[in-house]
């Protein structure tokens, strides 16, 4: 099959795009990295260098294509809204009119569990579960819009199939766990005195998600599916597995949960003040994922798509933990 896979640059989009090649499908991807795009280029891909706001590049590079993977967004805790508009919004709205123009036969669009993310905590939420009235962060109120914008797509017609992968690690991982790296070393991880249990999800298993959805049956079409390990966890034996993995001294800094609240709005108040402000060292998004569980059920997505997740959370961490010790 002919496959475009926007995103294709970053790290789910690029693990994708891989793993398609090495299936046989002739691959092009859509990304801004032009160095990763060479990369990609040699391994035999077709490079297209553009921003998902460009509607005239995004539409022109579905022209010839199958099937669509839509993983490109702008993912971040804190930020401009014109810029999560920008790659959120407008960048879906470009990928649907590109699929519609040019008649694709399948649109995977990649969403996100941030949606369900409020100040509670929250267990085993499913996919048709209401939804917070008010979006926890920016990230999560674009992400809604792009997922109104492919629903609408699906009742004009376009086939759909959406994903929701909740926390997704592994090597080449850049957001998640170079985070908590980061504040480990710098000042310690937020211990608030309070058990927490997260889901999260190993790259190569939401990858599996992904191509189960190109071949999904037709009665996929317009459905959503939470992603996750099925392996929910103790926030401290997750932090405790990754620093024994990595070899690194877990720094647990104990913390009133409202005093980490009031100055992560202190932090973005005056980065939203201050003119080429870089994210915050502690944003309430980060807080609250440290405070409050958040587990997903994930038996729609076994059931409807066959999904299994194969690769266990300690075996992942593992994996990254190799990749991690490379790369430094």
């Amino acid at each position: 099959m002919r496959i475009l896979v926007t995103g294709g640059t970053g790290f789910l989009g690029g693990a994708l795009a891989n793993r398609l090649l090495y299936d046989g499908h002739e691959v092009t991807v859509i990304g801004r990295n032009e160095a990763r795009g060479k990369e990609l280029a040699l391994l035999g891909m077709n490079f297209i260098k553009a921003d998902l706001a460009d509607g005239n590049a995004v539409i022109e590079a579905c022209q010839g294509q199958d099937y669509v993977v839509h993983c490109g967004a702008l993912s971040a805790p804190w930020g401009k809204y014109v810029d999560f508009y920008k790659s959120n919004v407008l960048g879906t709205e470009n990928v649907v009119r590109g699929c519609q123009q040019h008649r694709i036969q399948r649109l995977t669009h990649v969403s996100t569990p941030s949606l369900y993310m409020e100040y509670r905590d929250r267990y085993q939420i499913a996919e048709d579960d209401v939804l917070p009235s008010k979006a926890i962060n920016t990230y999560a109120q674009t992400k809604r819009i792009s997922e109104s914008i492919v629903d609408t797509a699906y009742k004009q017609g376009l086939p759909v199939i959406t994903i929701r992968p909740r926390g997704i690690f592994g090597p080449g991982d850049t957001t998640i766990f170079p985070r908590l790296i980061r504040v480990n070393d710098s000042k310690g991880i937020p211990d608030f005195g309070k058990d927490v249990t997260v889901d999260i999800t190993y790259i190569e298993n939401v990858v599996d998600a992904l191509v189960l959805c190109l071949h999904a049956s037709e009665r996929c079409f317009g459905e959503k599916y939470n992603i996750t390990n099925g392996e929910p966890m103790q926030m401290q034996e997750l932090l405790q597995l990754l620093f024994a993995k990595l070899n690194y001294p877990l720094r647990l800094k104990k913390l009133p949960f409202f005093l980490a609240y009031s100055a992560a709005s202190l932090a973005e108040f005056y980065a939203n003040i201050m003119p080429g402000a870089r994210e915050p060292e502690i944003t309430r998004y980060g807080v609250g994922v440290l405070y409050y569980s958040q587990t997903l059920d994930i038996t729609a997505a076994r059931r409807e798509l066959g999904f299994k997740p194969n690769i266990s959370i300690s075996e992942g961490i593992e994996r990254f933990a190799d990749w991690w010790r490379g790369e430094r």
